[in-house]
C-alpha cells in the first residue's frame, strides 16, 4: 500500500467519524424538545397572559366540594330546615343523641364564652353585665324558653342583636352541645320538688360550695369593685353605657352603695 493509498483510508474514517458524531449530535438535539418536557407554568399571585382575566390562580370550579367538607346534613350545619312555605324553620331537636359527655361539654363551653354576659344561671345579669354593658337576654324568660332548640345554634351561628357570632370559638357540635346545655339550665332553674326523683337529696348552692371547699363568694352576688369607674347616664336609663332596660329581662340591680349619684 502506498502513502497516497494510506492518506485516503484515513481520510475515509475520518470523514465518517465526524459523520457519526454529527448524527448522534442530531438525535440529542431532536431529544431536546422543549413542548411536553418543559411545559409553561402557573406562578402564584402572578398573571397569566393564557386566560381571558388574565389571573393566573383560578376560580373554584362551582358546586364543587373539598373532601370531608360535603355537609350531607344541613340541619347539623345550619340549625334550620326548608319548610313547605319555602321559609326556613328551626326545630326544637337535637340532631345527634343527647348524652351526659355532651352536656359536660356544653356546661364547659358556655362557662366558658356565654357566662361573661349571661352569668352561670343564664337570667343575663353577667359580670361584664353589671359593670356597664348592655344587658344580654334572658335565657330564663317566657320568650327564650318558648324558642326551639335549634334557635340557640342558629344564634351562637350568626350572632343576634348586640351579641356577636361564635362561629370562630365553637364548632357545631360545641354549638348544639351549648343548645342542649342550655335547655337542660332552663329546666334545672324552673324545677320543683315534683321533679326530683323519690330519695334523691338536693343541695343548695351554698351546701355544694361548702362541701367542694370552694370559696363563698361564688355562691354570693359579686359586687361591683370600688375602683369601677361609672358613665353618667340619664335617669331611667338602667345601668351605666347607657344600656336601656329590656322589658324581657330581670331588673336590673346594681351593688348596694355603689350607685352613682344621679340615681340615688
Amino acid at each position: 500500500m502506498t502513502r497516497d493509498q494510506g492518506s485516503g483510508i484515513r481520510g475515509q474514517r475520518l470523514r465518517r467519524m465526524v459523520a457519526a458524531a454529527g448524527f448522534g449530535a442530531l438525535v440529542l438535539v431532536a431529544g431536546c424538545r422543549q413542548d411536553m418536557q418543559n411545559q409553561p407554568r402557573m406562578f402564584p399571585q402572578r398573571g397569566a397572559e393564557f386566560f381571558a382575566d388574565h389571573r393566573g390562580a383560578r376560580p373554584q370550579v362551582v358546586n364543587t366540594v373539598a373532601r370531608g367538607q360535603l355537609r350531607e346534613d344541613s340541619y347539623f350545619y345550619t340549625g334550620v330546615v326548608q319548610g313547605a312555605n319555602g321559609y326556613r324553620e328551626e326545630r326544637d331537636q337535637m340532631p345527634f343523641p343527647v348524652t351526659m359527655e355532651v352536656l359536660e361539654r356544653g356546661q364547659e363551653r358556655f362557662n366558658i364564652y356565654c357566662t361573661p354576659c349571661h352569668s352561670r344561671e343564664g337570667n343575663g345579669l353577667g359580670e361584664i353585665v353589671q359593670r356597664g354593658y348592655k344587658p344580654a337576654a334572658n335565657l330564663q324568660d317566657q320568650v327564650r324558653m318558648a324558642q326551639p332548640l335549634s334557635h340557640y345554634f342558629y344564634v351562637m351561628t350568626h350572632g343576634y342583636g348586640a351579641m356577636p357570632d361564635y362561629s370562630a370559638q365553637l364548632e357545631p357540635v360545641d354549638r348544639w352541645a351549648v343548645a342542649a346545655y342550655i335547655r337542660a339550665l332552663q329546666l334545672s332553674q324552673n324545677a320543683t320538688m315534683s321533679d326530683v326523683a323519690a330519695g334523691v337529696q338536693v343541695q343548695t348552692l351554698k351546701e355544694v360550695t361548702a362541701q367542694e371547699n370552694l370559696p363563698g363568694r361564688f355562691a354570693q352576688p359579686w359586687s361591683l369593685p370600688s375602683t369601677a369607674v361609672w358613665s353618667n347616664p340619664a335617669k331611667g336609663q338602667g345601668l351605666p353605657a347607657m344600656a336601656p332596660a329590656n322589658t324581657a329581662d330581670p331588673k336590673q340591680i346594681a351593688p348596694a352603695g355603689k350607685l352613682p349619684p344621679a340615681t340615688k
